[in-house]
């Protein structure tokens, strides 16, 4: 990709880049940013091709600014058939975000018929216009397509997604880091009101029962509630050949005013 990176490597630390920038503080990185890094830093260092990344679960319990960023993992357990570890985002020298994956091995489906969902029925993205590059979703962050429910308004949110950057420099990503990366718009995409995102998710977790074949991801909004100020909210996760999964996450309201809903906010900055 020839878009700035996320990150730089310097020796054993990720230089964060101004591309990283999170929407609620400018000194402060997005989440996306560090969902993807750790999921870039799990999948290099335990990954293996007889296993799929089935969940990845994100606590983010600090904005971490533009310091070097130290990651550092530990394998928990290593079996015959399930592999789990975990890795720690440290920004500055201080913890900002821990994240386990659960790593399962791949192997034949049992017989039976189970109930499920029916099949995604929508545009693919080529058949879908591309929107005014001023109008993206959080300054022309991601390459969007969008299909129903915009923001700013009412329905069920569905739309595709495809990274325009690379998570560490000249490391070019994989399925897995294209859903790692994505995962954090869970939260705007079930959380977004007509009036604004007045949420804050702190964690994000992804299941997946294989990984994406394509570049594009597909979000579904699927829940949302909240009470007393805390919500939880559920997207399901597509590629153009179908289902991949689900990404949920918890939020916590902020008390300063709504921000803008993505497309509202790169309208402003236009």
């Amino acid at each position: 990709m020839k878009n700035e990176p996320f990150f730089k490597r310097d020796g054993d630390h990720y230089v964060p880049t101004a591309a990283g920038r999170g929407p609620w503080n400018p000194n402060s990185l997005h989440g996306r940013v560090i969902v993807g890094l750790l999921g870039f830093e799990l999948e290099r260092k335990h990954g293996d091709p007889d296993f799929l990344p089935a969940r990845l679960t994100v606590d983010m319990y600090r904005l971490p600014g533009f310091d070097p960023v130290e990651v550092t993992t530990r394998l928990i357990r290593e079996g015959g058939r399930i592999r789990v570890a975990e890795a720690e985002f440290i920004s500055g020298g201080v913890s900002m975000a821990k994240a386990t994956c659960q790593f399962l091995r791949r192997t034949e489906n049992p017989e039976g018929k189970v109930w499920k969902a029916p099949e995604w029925d929508v545009p693919k993205p080529a058949a879908i216009p591309a929107p005014d590059p001023s109008s993206g979703p959080m300054g022309r962050m991601w390459s969007t397509r969008p299909i129903s429910g915009g923001f700013g308004q009412g329905g069920q949110r569905r739309m595709w997604m495809s990274e325009v950057r690379d998570i560490v420099e000249d490391e070019p990503l994989t399925p897995f880091q294209r859903v790692a990366v994505a995962a954090d718009f869970a939260s705007p995409a079930a959380h977004a009101s007509d009036q604004g995102l007045a949420f804050i998710n702190s964690d994000v977790t992804v299941y997946l029962h294989r990984l994406p074949r394509t570049e594009w991801i597909g979000f579904e909004s699927a829940y949302h509630d909240a009470t007393e100020g805390v919500a939880v909210g559920e997207c399901r996760l597509y590629d153009e050949q179908g289902s991949i999964g689900f990404a949920s996450c918890a939020a916590l309201a902020q008390k300063r005013p709504a921000r803008p809903a993505p497309a509202e906010a790169a309208k402003a900055e236009a």
